[in-house]
Order: structure tokens, then C-alpha cells, then sequence
């Protein structure tokens, strides 16, 4: 496979043992390819907007501009690039402020490497993922959300498609209806949920069991 390929990452973290071991677990995948590494949010801002990477590795606590500041100026240049917060925590606060910021998703660092890869080339396609405990910290955060009966059939089909990890283009096309509506309707079920981001709309579908 060559470069071209490859699925490519910068790694955004003030912990050189970290990035070290991150290129070495990548650099065992043929599709994925780390471009770039900054120990700060200032460099890794400037990296960004160099390398224009597919996937962005952030870290929440560095010193200076932290992991969240950093991730709301990315999405603030680009909305659509995809961002991945690797941390060691686990606080709902933190996860649900990174959710609320635009994270792509939300990864610990003691997860499982083989998993970790699963989940970068996930979120490099266009998917929402979650470490599996997370999933439980955002389902407690959510449970206060209003009621599935708010919606219409239709903002309740979509957000069903939502969980799944569908792009916009794709549940138009499934649904036979244009890109455009599919953004009307989710702006407006995010609105009746008080929800800010579709991971947190692929949560809640989860939390409140609909299918």
C-alpha cells in the first residue's frame, strides 16, 4: 500500500513516551501512517493546518493551550477534521466537554492496542467511537434527556441511522432524500434533545434503548 493510502495522523500529546509508543503501534499498520508530532496545542495547531492530516490524536492535560482549547480551535478552522482525545481520564465532565467541543471520539489510554487501531481507522472514515466505559460515564450524563416520543418518525429514523455512525450523504441516500434535509433534521433533533454532537445523539440512541 503506499503513502497515499495510508490513512495519515499527528499525535497531539506533551508525553514523548506516549508519542514514541503510538508510532511504533502504527507503524505496524500498512493503512495508517503518523505525519506528524507536538508536544503542545500551539505546534500541533501549525502542524494541522501544515499537514492537513486524516486524524488528529489530542491529549486533554498538557501545559499552556490544553487538549480542549486546541480541540476547539481545530474545529473552529475545520469542522470536518476529525479529531480523537487519548487521555487517561475518565470523568464525565471531561467527556462530556470534549463531546460538546466536537471530539470525534473518546479513547483512554489503557485501552487495548489492537482495539485503539480499530477505533483510529474507525474515526478516520467518518465513524463516532467511544472506549466502552465511556459509553456507561455519557449514559449518566444523558439520562436526564428528554423523551424519544419529542421527535418525529422521521428525526427518530435518522438519529437511529446516526448510531450507527452514518454520514450525512449516506442516510440521504438510504432514506432517498436529499443531504440538505438530512442536516435540517438533525439540527433540529440535536435542538429537541439538547444535544450538541452527533456522538452524543449515537450515545443517547444507546442509553434509551431505540431501535
Amino acid at each position: 500500500m503506499s503513502d497515499t493510502e495510508k490513512q495519515t495522523i499527528v499525535v497531539i500529546d506533551d508525553h514523548p513516551l506516549l508519542r514514541k509508543g503510538l508510532v511504533q503501534l502504527i507503524n505496524l499498520c500498512p493503512d495508517l501512517k503518523i505525519i506528524g508530532e507536538a508536544s503542545n496545542g500551539i505546534d500541533g495547531l501549525e502542524m494541522i493546518h501544515e499537514l492537513k492530516p486524516d486524524l488528529t490524536l489530542l491529549d486533554l492535560n498538557m501545559p499552556g493551550m490544553d487538549g480542549l482549547e486546541t480541540l476547539a480551535k481545530i474545529k473552529k478552522i475545520d469542522p470536518e477534521r476529525r479529531v480523537i482525545i487519548l487521555t487517561v481520564s475518565d470523568e464525565e465532565q471531561d467527556v462530556v466537554n470534549a463531546l460538546r467541543y466536537g471530539a470525534d471520539g473518546y479513547l483512554l489510554k489503557d485501552m487495548d492496542p489492537e482495539e485503539l487501531l480499530v477505533k483510529f481507522r474507525e474515526v478516520a472514515t467518518g465513524k463516532l467511537v467511544l472506549s466502552s466505559n465511556i459509553i456507561d460515564c455519557l449514559g449518566r450524563a444523558l439520562r436526564k434527556q428528554p423523551s424519544v416520543s419529542e421527535l418525529t418518525n422521521r428525526e427518530r429514523e435518522i438519529l437511529i441511522h446516526i448510531h450507527d455512525g452514518e454520514s450525512n450523504k449516506l442516510i440521504a441516500r438510504k432514506l432517498g432524500i436529499t443531504e440538505a434535509t438530512v442536516k435540517v433534521h438533525v439540527k433540529h433533533l440535536l435542538k429537541k434533545l439538547n444535544l450538541k454532537t452527533r456522538v452524543e445523539a449515537a450515545v443517547w440512541v444507546a442509553n434509551n434503548h431505540i431501535h
